[in-house]
């Protein structure tokens, strides 16, 4: 199946905590770096994902924000660091490509936002990712 999300991040599940309703997973991407995925129980159990499976991260560009360093005192729990790679800045909007170890990412961010963070090729920058705003597909 093709998918329109361009953010898709290969990992392995480390562990599965399944409530009345929603579920967390919190996937071991391939680079390394941890984050967690709320998604429905019915998912968990559908897709068949227990510890140990090979999943894909996927995320819409929408849906990440970018800082120039780790952001504390912050409910958002997934933080990944990574290197811009290419800004397109368009009069309104931005697409931001990431280096990230084990991948790459792109985030959709306001024109204005590249210029007050002063984000260029070669800047340090920690991507923002809400942890319902991952959806999981088994690899």
């Amino acid at each position: 199946m093709s998918l329109s999300i361009r953010n898709q991040l290969a990992g392995t599940v480390t562990a599965v905590t399944v409530g009345e309703a929603m579920a967390t997973v919190k996937v071991r991407l391939d680079g390394g770096e941890e984050i967690t995925a709320a998604i429905t129980a019915e998912a968990v159990k559908d897709l068949g994902i227990t510890s140990g499976s090979a999943v894909k991260a996927l995320v819409k560009s929408t849906e990440v924000a970018l800082a120039t360093g780790p952001v504390e005192n912050i409910s958002i729990r997934n933080q990944i660091t990574g290197t811009v790679s290419e800004v397109a800045v368009g009069p309104a909007m931005a697409a931001v490509k990431i280096n990230v170890n084990g991948g790459g990412l792109t985030a959709a961010v306001t024109a204005d936002g590249v210029q007050a963070l002063g984000l260029v090729p070669g800047s340090a920058v920690v991507a923002l990712i809400k942890s319902t705003e991952i959806s999981l597909a088994g690899a």
